[in-house]
């Protein structure tokens, strides 16, 4: 069971969806390359699982066009689409063995016997679950159980695989497995591949492309570098990140001056398209900090709380102004409660957003953390 037959390109074209008079996706377009491993993520009622739902034809679109490898599948039953869902609760038939659970698709569509058990023993392989094919889901732990969901979904040679909140149900060290084996499925099969989740360390080391959705909108779509380093808004750079980025009030000074708290940090010239003495939000992420000396350029901030997690300490700060800040520290130093330390600031890696969380950009291309 090698590459996918086909990589389908799927288009979504001003699509919506409503529910009674409520408004749940607004006239959204986007474009999912074939082969592409896309993830969907946004907080909770953002409208991903609708989207998802509506390309596998199980929720209805109010208005706009869905197209799988160039065809037009918008009012096409989801068995017609060539698509195959893996969902959170691994929908699996308790009183079959994982041989049966695999073989039902197939023998639902009247395939032969030799090829139920070519394809059933191949997917086995791929996802090492042989030995596991004449027990029952409920002799299976969750991690085995999803394997079998996915396998399942495999023996159908899709056109596309779509996952909906896979792993919410596995513990931490399970999804870290079961998303390294995802990633390795991707790399295997070549399919195109869909994947929701309210987890962005799931979207961060599985996307090719990341979609993240606010309200039933698209927000941005980037690789996880992208979203990551160059958001477009406030919105995307405090979701994405974990410590999330640092946003603090400033105010833009002339000569590419910002003023945050009692500190006047210089930027890159040209500055952001902001005017002297207009207020702007200032966003810097948790590593883009550092412990220094005193001086005009450094903010000032005593120490709340400090996290320490082995290779990495978290210092929760407070500015002058009474704003949070969170500060990544690797050397090692311990802090009290209460205790004074000056942050100096990369001001290269700085993100200027307006007060209405629009990303105000430089005249020149800003350098990310690895340039």
């Amino acid at each position: 069971m090698g590459a996918a037959q086909e990589k389908a390109k799927i288009e979504l074209r001003d699509v919506c969806k409503t529910f009674g008079s409520v408004d749940v996706i607004h006239s959204l377009d986007l474009t999912i390359e074939g082969g592409e491993f896309v993830v969907f993520v946004g907080p909770s009622g953002c409208g991903k699982s609708t989207l998802l739902r509506m390309i596998a034809g199980l929720e209805d679109v109010s208005s706009g066009d869905i197209f799988i490898a160039g065809r037009d599948v918008t009012d096409l039953d989801p068995s017609k689409r060539g698509i195959a869902m893996v969902f959170q609760s691994y929908a699996l038939y308790p009183h079959m063995s994982v041989r049966q659970n695999l073989a039902f698709g197939l023998e639902m569509a009247k395939t032969p016997a030799d090829e139920i058990a070519r394809q059933v023993n191949a997917a086995a392989e791929i996802l090492k679950i042989g030995p596991l094919l004449d027990r029952r889901p409920g002799q299976l732990s969750g991690g085995q159980r999803q394997r079998v969901a996915i396998g399942r979904a495999i023996v159908r040679k899709p056109l596309a695989f779509l996952f909906d909140e896979p792993l919410s149900n596995l513990d931490a060290e399970l999804r870290v497995s079961m998303r390294i084996e995802i990633s390795r499925l991707h790399r295997e099969l070549g399919n195109t591949m869909i994947y929701v989740t309210h987890d962005q360390t799931e979207a961060m080391t599985l996307a090719d492309r990341i979609v993240v959705l606010r309200d039933g909108r698209i927000e941005q779509v980037g690789t996880p570098r992208q979203v990551y380093e160059d958001p477009n808004n406030l919105f995307v750079a405090g979701f994405i990140g974990s410590p999330r980025m640092n946003i603090v009030d400033a105010v833009c000074l002339a000569g590419d001056r910002i003023g945050v708290a009692d500190a006047v940090i210089p930027l890159p010239r040209p500055g952001p398209a902001a005017a002297p003495g207009e207020a702007v939000k200032l966003g810097i992420r948790p590593e883009h900090l550092r412990l220094g000396a005193p001086k005009e350029s450094a903010l000032r901030a005593h120490v709340d709380f400090s996290e320490y997690l082995g290779s990495t300490r978290y210092l929760y700060c407070n500015l002058q102004s009474g704003e949070s800040i969170t500060v990544e520290q690797r050397d090692g130093t311990d802090f009290l409660s209460g205790e004074e330390v000056w942050l100096n600031c990369d001001a290269e890696c700085l993100r200027v957003f307006s007060p209405s969380g629009e990303r105000l950009r430089t005249g020149r291309p800003e350098r990310t953390a690895t340039a």
